[in-house]
């Protein structure tokens, strides 16, 4: 047994004599936020899970970090696999190679590398020609002709007009057919969103992607002079946080308020229901309050050069609504929903998808284990409907009959930030944003939320995509 524990030293020791480098993982376990011992390990999953790791592993040729972070939720996993694998790999009416293109402008829209260079690979894999990777454009113009639709979708989706689907439908030799731009809306949303949830949950790179390892040989204490002069001093050190396994009184009374919170709104709806009048009143007083939820760490990031140049304008990105005198009609969800429009358009144009979307929408909607934090039998819907809402009221989508005045009760500033980044601009998503909200509930919870992030904006950016596509068909 003593052994077993000294043989990566002594291979790596025995590859420094022979002149071979030896990689070692960068980081410790699949995400920078969740301890490695906290996370499910692989060979202690259970049969579900394990034949979860078998599809990926079939389907993606690898076991990568954002199916070892979302098997915490199996069920949505198994949904998520299902219709990437539809997306990327079957029957369809775009090629597989303009397939993993799009997923590279989409993902590169926020900088994710991680992505980025996930899907170069597959993109060489099934034949994509090189020297389109070494920018749009040299891509074939059709492709190049995607961008805008891919920036706004990205980051200010509320501005596609039919006029932006015509363009891509009408433009003679290089026009997409109906069916390809229902795909590539698919792919790219997917993908925007994917990149929330990978930089939402900290996701780091695979030992064999760029940034997941290091030739550095390690040293008797795993670290070296270098690691203390960055201020990291071991594996615990970069785990340590206000979410660690040591409840705090303060962290306990947020559960405890917050579930209080829940019982009197819950109370309050028995008893009273405001007028439509105020019910659009609190709407649009949420709408302008999201605008001025920022982080404190809020800055500019140029892009790198080797991310951006898989997209056109470099410079544009989130905008809220009324910055700089613009003003955005509110989205109803009543003249346009995803139920009753948007799933029959999918589902017409690129047959089953609008199924697949639909039934992952609804999972991720509600899931529930009925538990918050260390507390049992607790009836969560109505904090997980205002997260949803809370994303869409950022996006200008307004639902009726939902009232506006219950998410400032259910979530709090920290948040606030914290949903607001990782949806609008994630590349920015800190470790310190993803410890500082709900303290004291489980790394589980967290990824659940980032479920509810992810499937909220895809559901948001398809909205407004289908209807400019609805109102170009009619």
């Amino acid at each position: 047994m003593a052994q077993h524990g000294c043989g990566g030293s002594w291979r790596g020791q025995r590859g420094l004599e022979l002149g071979i480098r030896i990689p070692r993982p960068l980081g410790h376990g699949p995400s920078r936020f969740i301890p490695e011992k906290e996370t499910i390990q692989v060979g202690s999953e259970d049969a579900m899970m394990h034949t979860l790791f078998a599809d990926s592993f079939a389907t993606l040729g690898r076991l990568d970090n954002v199916t070892l972070v979302m098997v915490f939720h199996p069920q949505y996993l198994e949904s998520f696999l299902k219709t990437q694998h539809y997306l990327l790999q079957m029957d369809g009416p775009l090629p597989l190679h303009y397939r993993h293109y799009i997923g590279i402008m989409a993902a590169a829209r926020h900088q994710c590398s991680y992505l980025v260079n996930l899907h170069v690979n597959d993109f060489l894999h099934v034949g994509g020609d090189p020297k389109w990777l070494n920018g749009l454009e040299n891509a074939p113009q059709k492709l190049q002709n995607l961008g805008e639709l891919n920036k706004m979708l990205a980051h200010r989706p509320w501005l596609i007009t039919k006029e932006h689907i015509e363009q891509l439908l009408k433009t003679e030799e290089n026009s997409w057919s109906l069916a390809e731009l229902i795909h590539a809306v698919v792919l790219l949303t997917h993908y925007h969103s994917l990149a929330s949830f990978t930089f939402g949950c900290g996701i780091s790179p695979e030992i064999d992607c760029e940034g997941g390892h290091t030739f550095r040989p390690p040293s008797v204490s795993n670290y070296c002079l270098c690691d203390i002069t960055n201020g990291y001093h071991g594996v615990d050190d970069i785990h340590a946080s206000p979410a660690a396994s040591i409840p705090t009184t303060e962290s306990v009374c947020e559960v405890e308020a917050l579930m209080e919170k829940m019982k009197q709104l819950q109370e309050c709806r028995d008893e009273e229901e405001a007028s439509q009048e105020e019910m659009a009143t609190r709407f649009e007083r949420e709408k302008r309050e999201s605008m001025f939820v920022c982080s404190s760490e809020d800055e500019e990031s140029a892009p790198t050069r080797d991310v951006s140049r898989h997209f056109e304008d470099t410079s544009y990105g989130y905008k809220d609504f009324s910055r700089h005198g613009m003003h955005v009609p509110t989205f109803r969800a009543q003249d346009y929903s995803w139920e009753d429009h948007g799933y029959s358009l999918v589902n017409r144009l690129y047959p089953d998808v609008g199924q697949l979307l639909d039934e992952k929408f609804h999972i991720a909607y509600n899931l529930t284990y009925n538990t918050m934090a260390m507390h049992k039998d607790v009836d969560t819907s109505m904090l997980r409907r205002a997260i949803w809402n809370y994303i869409h009221c950022m996006f200008g989508i307004r639902y009726d009959d939902y009232d506006y005045g219950e998410i400032n009760q259910l979530l709090d500033r920290s948040f606030k930030v914290y949903i607001k980044t990782v949806v609008c601009t994630p590349e920015k998503t800190t470790k310190r944003m993803y410890d500082s909200f709900w303290r004291q509930f489980e790394h589980s919870e967290k990824v659940h939320v980032n479920l509810l992030l992810v499937e909220a904006r895809m559901q948001a950016e398809l909205l407004y995509a289908l209807r400019a596509i609805t109102r170009y068909m009619t």
